[in-house]
């Protein structure tokens, strides 16, 4: 854990973040610090992990994004949620620094604009995948349609690609703070362990386990992908996998992904990677400057252990 005064002279100190949470955030106040921008209000007090927002006759700030490309697929996202029903919070999406949906865009943003790069980064992680087709944010097949799971899960990351099969998903779910907590979703009328005994996958003496924190969430991601390899209305996909991203340092997503692989007997469509594993191909395989700006932003460790090492200068 990080001394709470070098936290809160950061302003980045709240009561019950756990060990990754406190370094996450401090390092996003070193980062907003870094390249001028002022820091957000929590309540009364200042949040070093929050921008402040725009005023509401101004267009919203888009100083939470690296690159230009991301900016096109988060602005091209929220003009088209209210026909996809996208879920993209706002203001979060402007103003919270440690959310991981601008993480999505600032990754996988200029991938969404470049299918050949994707093809080359992704294929590095996902050797099956051949030709990027598509990628989308924060996309569901059919919100609360009962053909797939009933509920409001949608993807982080879908990528639409070619591969051995033919045409292939990769649905992902992104983390970068968060530690798999919160409420328990209702399994209204057991809706969800019918589901999980149709695919078949699951070890029925730990579907228990699945149907709270810190694996429901996982789960019915994965469901929501199984749904949509199995279901007539697919689209014509011939291969799909449910993939979890999580930065290296997130425990408490390291465990849960090791757990729930545990509840399955049949692990073809479930993967669990790092966002350093993806920044890292980024890093080789793109010329620009955008994978080295991701890896500054989220993952590199200098700007914390130079505060913690020495407080007073940072």
């Amino acid at each position: 854990m990080i001394a709470r005064p070098v936290l809160e002279a950061h302003h980045a100190y709240v009561r019950g973040d756990n060990a990754w949470q406190q370094r996450a955030r401090l390092h996003q106040s070193l980062w907003r610090q870094a390249h001028g921008l002022l820091a957000g209000m929590h309540g009364d007090k200042p949040l070093g992990s929050r921008l402040p927002p725009t005023a509401d006759a101004e267009p919203p700030t888009l100083s939470n994004y690296l690159s230009p490309q991301a900016q096109h697929c988060v602005e091209g996202a929220v003009a088209e949620a209210p026909k996809t029903g996208a879920l993209l919070g706002r203001p979060r999406l402007w103003v919270d620094l440690l959310s991981s949906q601008p993480l999505c865009f600032n990754l996988f943003g200029p991938l969404a604009e470049d299918h050949t790069l994707a093809g080359r980064v992704l294929s590095m992680l996902w050797p099956d995948i051949r030709t990027v087709n598509d990628i989308r944010f924060e996309w569901s097949p059919g919100r609360g349609d009962e053909a797939y799971t009933g509920n409001r899960s949608a993807f982080d990351v879908f990528v639409d690609y070619d591969g051995p099969l033919g045409r292939s998903f990769l649905g992902i779910e992104v983390k970068y703070h968060e530690d798999l907590s919160g409420r328990a979703a209702k399994d209204e009328n057991g809706r969800y362990t019918a589901l999980a005994n149709k695919h078949g996958i699951f070890r029925e003496d730990l579907v228990p386990a699945l149907q709270k924190p810190p694996l429901q969430q996982i789960w019915l991601d994965h469901l929501l992908a199984l749904q949509l390899r199995s279901n007539p209305k697919n689209d014509g996909w011939k291969a799909g996998t449910f993939a979890l991203l999580y930065p290296v340092g997130n425990t408490a997503c390291a465990d849960g992904a090791a757990r729930y692989r545990r509840c399955l007997t049949d692990v073809e469509t479930f993967d669990a990677r790092t966002l350093d594993d993806v920044v890292q191909a980024a890093r080789l395989t793109s010329p620009a400057s955008w994978p080295d700006d991701v890896y500054a932003r989220y993952l590199d460790p200098t700007l914390v252990n130079a505060t913690i090492a020495d407080p007073a200068g940072a």
